[in-house]
C-alpha cells in the first residue's frame, strides 16, 4: 500500500512538454507553476526568463549543468534549443518537472509540480536558483 502511494506521487506531465512541441504550456490554475511564458500581471504563475536577452545555446548547456549538479534530479531529453529534467523530493518523492526553452535570445523556464495544489514556493526557489547559477558563472 504504501509502494502504491509513493508511486502516485510521481504522477505524469498534464501537458505536451516543450521537447517535443518547442514551446512551453500555459501553467494550470493550481499555484503550483511557474512560467516565464505567463502574463507578467499573475503574479502567482509569472517568473522572468532565465535569460531575457543574450541567451546562447551555451546557456542551455550551462543550465543542463546546473540542473545535473542537483540531487535527485534527471535530464530525460535535450536538444539544441530545449531540454527537460524533473526534480524528486526527498520525503514524499514528488515529482516536479522542469523545462527551458531557447528562443531567439531568450532562455525561457517553466517549472511545475505534477501532483497536489500548492508547492509552498517550491518550484519559483528553484528557478531562481538556476538564474543564480547562470549569473555566477
Amino acid at each position: 500500500m504504501h509502494l502504491l502511494l509513493l508511486l502516485a506521487c510521481a504522477g505524469t506531465p498534464s501537458h505536451e512538454l516543450a521537447s517535443a512541441s518547442g514551446l512551453l504550456a500555459p501553467c494550470p490554475s493550481s499555484p503550483n507553476c511557474v512560467s516565464s511564458l505567463a502574463d507578467p500581471g499573475d503574479g502567482t504563475h509569472y517568473i522572468r526568463p532565465l535569460l531575457d536577452h543574450g541567451a546562447t545555446p551555451a546557456d542551455l548547456d550551462r543550465v543542463a549543468a546546473l540542473v545535473q549538479a542537483e540531487p535527485r534530479t534527471e535530464l530525460l531529453s535535450r536538444t539544441d534549443t530545449a531540454l527537460h529534467a524533473t526534480f524528486t523530493s526527498a520525503l514524499f518523492r514528488f515529482v516536479d518537472d522542469v523545462e527551458v526553452v531557447l528562443e531567439g535570445d531568450v532562455l525561457h523556464v517553466r517549472s511545475a509540480s505534477r501532483v497536489g495544489h500548492g508547492d509552498l514556493g517550491v518550484n519559483r526557489k528553484r528557478v531562481e536558483r538556476l538564474r543564480q547559477g547562470l549569473q555566477a558563472g
